[in-house]
C-alpha cells in the first residue's frame, strides 16, 4: 500500500539552489558531518518507513501562547482560539525539565508554536540553557518585533542557530498585515543583524524570512531582491485555512502524516499534542509535568494516531487531520519570474488566497 510522504508541505523556496545549499551548509556548522547527515536522513526516512525513533528528531516547545500582533490570517485572532487557549508563558522549571531529558537524545529544539516566543521573559536564557546542554540545533519563528540589534547580539551570545522571520510583503502591504509593525523598521532590523554577522564573520544564526504568497505576488522579484542581500534564505507559502472557513476540501489520496514520526509539540501549559495543526488543543497525548517525552512519544495516544494513519486514508477518521493543510491536495496554478528563474506557485485546491479569508 503506497503512502504519500510530504516533506515541508506548504512552504516553498523563492531562492536559488546555490543559496539553499549554502544555508544548509552554514546550519550544519558545529555538527560532525556524520551526525548532521543522520539527522537529515532520519527526518525523511522515519516517516517513509514508519520507524519510531527512541526520541523524536525534534521537539517543539511553546514558550509563549500569547502574541503581540493580530494578523488577519492567523488563528490566534479567532473567538474559538481565545476561548480554548489560555495565553501564558511556560514555567521555566518545566522547560528545564524537558531540556534535561532530551538534551543528548534529540537533534533539534524549536522554541515556537502558536504564540510569539520572544515575549517570554527568559527567552534568551532558554536558548542558552538548551545550547549548554548540547542540543545541536535551536531555532525559533518570530514576527521580528523584538529583533533590535542589542537583542540579536544576546541571541548570538546565547548560541541560537536559526531564526525564521515572518515578513509578509513590503511597504503598505506589510504594514497592513503586520500592524503595528512597519516595513522599513523590520527591513532595518534585518539589515543590522546581517551586518553584525558579516562584521563578526558569523555563519550562524542563519536567517530565513518567509511570506504569505498573496503579499508578494504582485512583484515577487522586488521582494526577493530587497531581502536576498541581507538574509540566508527566502521562502513563501500559500495562505492556510487557519480561520476554518473552507468546506469543499480536496485531499491527497492515501495520505499518511510524517509529523507522527518527526516531532511532538509541548504547549506553554505543559500539555503535549501530536502536531502543530492542533492549535485549539483538542487532541492531548500527554502532560509533560507528570510524564516524560519518552513515555509520551511511545505512549498509547500517539501510537493510536500512528495506527489510524497507517490505514488507507485513515486520517479521514480524525477531524484535526481533515482540517490540516498537510493532507490537502495542491495544484501548480500560478507562476512567477524572479531574476530569470521561473517559480511555480502551488496552491491548495479550493483555498482562497485572499488575506483574511
Amino acid at each position: 500500500m503506497k503512502k504519500i510522504k510530504i516533506e515541508n508541505k506548504g512552504h516553498y523556496e523563492l531562492d536559488t539552489p546555490e543559496r539553499l545549499q549554502a544555508f544548509q551548509q552554514n546550519l550544519s556548522e558545529g555538527w560532525s558531518q556524520k551526525d548532521y547527515i543522520q539527522y537529515r536522513e532520519d527526518w525523511i526516512k522515519l516517516p517513509k518507513k514508519k520507524i519510531i525513533r527512541e526520541y523524536p528528531p525534534q521537539v517543539d516547545i511553546e514558550l509563549a501562547s500569547a502574541c503581540n500582533l493580530k494578523c488577519p490570517m492567523c488563528y490566534t485572532i479567532t473567538d474559538e482560539f481565545k476561548s480554548n487557549v489560555k495565553t501564558m508563558f511556560m514555567d521555566f522549571k518545566v522547560y528545564k525539565k524537558i531540556v534535561d531529558e532530551i538534551s543528548d537524545k534529540v537533534y533539534a529544539l524549536r522554541l515556537s508554536w502558536r504564540g510569539e516566543s520572544t515575549l517570554h521573559p527568559k527567552f534568551i536564557e532558554a536558548i542558552a540553557y538548551a545550547k549548554h546542554k548540547g542540543i545541536k540545533e535551536v531555532s525559533f519563528l518570530t514576527n521580528g518585533s523584538k529583533l533590535k540589534l542589542d537583542f540579536f547580539i544576546e541571541l548570538v551570545n546565547a548560541g541560537i542557530d536559526w531564526i525564521s522571520i515572518s515578513v509578509d510583503g513590503l511597504d503598505e502591504i506589510y504594514n497592513k498585515i503586520r500592524k503595528p509593525l512597519k516595513s522599513e523598521d523590520t527591513l532595518q532590523k534585518i539589515t543590522d543583524m546581517y551586518n553584525y554577522k558579516v562584521t563578526h564573520n558569523l555563519k550562524k544564526p542563519v536567517i530565513k524570512i518567509q511570506s504569505i504568497w498573496p503579499a508578494i505576488k504582485a512583484n515577487p522579484e522586488n521582494f526577493y531582491n530587497t531581502y536576498a542581500p541581507i538574509t540566508d534564505l527566502i521562502a513563501f507559502n500559500p495562505i492556510i485555512d487557519y480561520l476554518g472557513n473552507d468546506q469543499n476540501i480536496v485531499y491527497e489520496d492515501n495520505f499518511s502524516c510524517p509529523q507522527l514520526y518527526q516531532r511532538i509539540f509541548i504547549a506553554s501549559n505543559g500539555l503535549v499534542y501530536m502536531c502543530n495543526s492542533d492549535e485549539l488543543g483538542k487532541h492531548q497525548i500527554g502532560n509533560i509535568k507528570n510524564e516524560t517525552v519518552y513515555t509520551i512519544w511511545h505512549g498509547k495516544e500517539l501510537s493510536k494516531m500512528r495506527d489510524i494513519h497507517a490505514q488507507e486514508n485513515g486520517f479521514m477518521q480524525l477531524d484535526i487531520c481533515k482540517s490540516c493543510f498537510y493532507p490537502r491536495a495542491t495544484e501548480k496554478n500560478e507562476s512567477a519570474n524572479v531574476n530569470g528563474r521561473q517559480i511555480l506557485i502551488e496552491n491548495y485546491i479550493n483555498r482562497s488566497q485572499i488575506i483574511g479569508k
